[in-house]
């Protein structure tokens, strides 16, 4: 079991994206955060991105001697984290400024349409289209046999994508999982408020799905952790978006179920900065805001068609950042 070395430090985690299969990119993510200190690495659940993953973990762990768990995000349904963007770019008129191009943090888009492997979902392009020609479609690397992808893959740790009214489907993951036998340290739950339903929740709402699927887990005897999450993909937007967060984990955090508690959604490096001193969360997960600070780094690397730790003073950049970044949850 992974464990922090020091009680002062915070949990921290890397999100490379649940629908995310840019496997050079995913590889040089896990070498950065590996050695900047992350405790988990939460990747999509595909035997090659996985490797990719544990390519970038092991060039970082000879160095710096660190040693994530590596997490795989599955589902229990459609949602918005296992989805992709797509559009014909033969309509697209010639006079379009193609906003859709400048509003993609990892530089999917360009004339030939989106490449699909660098797209992760976010949906940002989806409402910036004038002429609304890109749509979404969802991709579940897991959904066809997870048993079988658990066999496989063998990860340290899993996180089930759930949403409020989902709970027989849940249970139907959580039977694979215990069927498969998969040896776990830790179980996420992430699961947030009107993510894809029209009808309006409440954060108690919240709270009473979580304590059902607690019950549930509960007999298998494995570590949880309670992902809320605020604003899913946003923390690179700007410094505020992970204020939904911080509001729900101060209404519903002290009532949640035993577990590790994680801060999801829109988080960034300006997150510490709207909790309070007196009442901070196990843990924290960072996606989108950590990767854009990473983007145009790796982008030189591959357009080098190298890995951006064969830079090693360009590398040697890319972990002071992610060390500065992690620096308010971490004591050293």
């Amino acid at each position: 079991m992974i464990k922090i070395k020091n009680k002062k430090d915070k949990w921290t985690k890397l999100i490379c994206g649940a629908s995310n299969e840019d496997i050079l990119s995913i590889e040089d993510l896990c070498a950065i955060y590996t050695a900047a200190g992350v405790d988990y690495i939460d990747v999509a659940a595909e035997e090659s991105i996985v490797l990719a993953a544990k390519k970038g973990i092991k060039w970082a762990k000879e160095t710096f001697k660190n040693s994530p768990g590596l997490m795989i995000s599955i589902s229990d349904g459609n949602d918005i984290h296992f989805r992709k963007a797509k559009f014909d770019p033969l309509r697209c008129p010639p006079y379009c400024q193609r906003p859709c191009e400048k509003v993609c943090p990892t530089f999917a888009i360009d004339n030939s349409g989106i490449e699909k492997s660098k797209c992760y979902g976010c949906g940002r392009c989806i409402n910036s289209c004038p002429l609304n020609l890109i749509s979404e479609y969802e991709y579940n690397l897991s959904k066809d046999d997870l048993a079988l992808t658990l066999q496989k893959i063998k990860p340290n740790a899993v996180e089930i994508h759930t949403e409020i009214n989902r709970l027989h489907s849940f249970t139907k993951v959580v039977d694979v999982l215990q069927s498969s036998k998969t040896k776990l340290d830790k179980i996420s739950i992430s699961c947030g408020l009107n993510q894809s339903v029209n009808n309006s929740q409440e954060p108690e709402d919240l709270l009473e799905a979580l304590w059902e699927r607690y019950d549930i887990l509960k007999d298998l005897n494995i570590p949880l952790i309670w992902q809320l999450d605020g604003r899913p993909m946003s923390g690179d937007l700007s410094p505020s978006t992970s204020k939904d967060t911080v509001r729900l984990f101060e209404r519903i955090g002290s009532e949640l179920p035993p577990g590790l508690i994680q801060l999801a959604g829109g988080t960034n490096e300006k997150t510490h900065e709207f909790l309070k001193s007196n009442n901070l969360p196990d843990g924290i997960a960072f996606g989108s805001a950590a990767r854009k600070i990473m983007q145009p780094l790796i982008e030189f690397a591959h357009t080098n068609n190298k890995k951006l730790y064969q830079y090693p003073e360009r590398m040697a950049l890319a972990i002071k950042k992610a060390q500065t970044f992690l620096k308010p949850w971490k004591s050293s």
